[in-house]
């Protein structure tokens, strides 16, 4: 009985963190979509798809394939780096 409540905490935990990125992702989409321009935008947009629980679990349900969790950790990464690195994002955000 002990070990269901700690899964059901660690599944609590990844479920906010997934809710937290996701949001974040889509957040960066929408300022790249109206303040850099609509092309990068739309590729985040799509992307934090991966990361919302509701549309995730619609996802496995419809196609019956789920992303794994190593790949969503690999891709955040590689989001977050092109996001600091190459988006032109920060220089709008440094000009205001």
């Amino acid at each position: 009985m002990g070990n269901k409540i700690v899964v059901n905490k660690s599944l609590g935990l990844w479920r906010t963190s997934a809710w937290v990125f996701g949001l974040a992702v889509l957040t960066v989409g929408l300022l790249n979509l109206f303040l850099v321009h609509p092309v990068p935008g739309t590729a985040y947009l799509l992307l934090a798809l991966v990361y919302l629980p509701p549309a995730n679990a619609y996802f496995a349900k419809r196609f019956n394939f789920s992303i794994p969790l190593v790949v969503k950790i690999m891709l955040g990464l590689l989001l977050f780096l092109f996001t600091l690195g190459v988006s032109d994002l920060g220089d709008i955000m440094d000009k205001l």
